[in-house]
């Protein structure tokens, strides 16, 4: 029995060049895309317009993971130098940043936060 090819019908919403992305996210309200970029900078694009809505530098290392709180109008960041951070998508202010508990010299997963409780879980 032979199965056919999956054929997927996709519409591009979005193109734009940028240094290596590492993690995209979507915001569960807004038309936003949010990209964790290899140079260490964040993006937040409109994925309706087609234009970059917010840029901000994190550090001077790949950023390997991004996650929006909506709930908190937050962007939470894991990067290669063991720091999770959270910035306001609104003003672009750092509110917190924790170094990540690791044994393994691993570089931070990627983190979550839960939805109606404060507290931010990393793998």
């Amino acid at each position: 029995m032979f199965l056919k090819p999956l054929r997927l019908d996709i519409k591009r919403k979005l193109t734009a060049r940028s240094d290596r992305v590492k993690c995209v996210d979507q915001h569960p309200t807004e038309p936003w895309l949010l990209c964790s970029l290899y140079n260490g900078d964040v993006n937040i694009w409109n994925y309706e317009t087609h234009s970059q809505i917010k840029r901000f530098e994190v550090c001077d290392l790949p950023v390997r993971s991004a996650k929006f709180v909506p709930r908190k109008n937050w962007v939470i960041t894991g990067s290669d130098d063991m720091q999770i951070r959270m910035f306001n998508y609104n003003t672009l202010e750092r509110v917190r940043s924790r170094r990540t508990p690791t044994t393994s010299g691993a570089s931070p997963c990627t983190p979550h936060s839960h939805t109606s409780s404060p507290g931010v879980m990393t793998c």
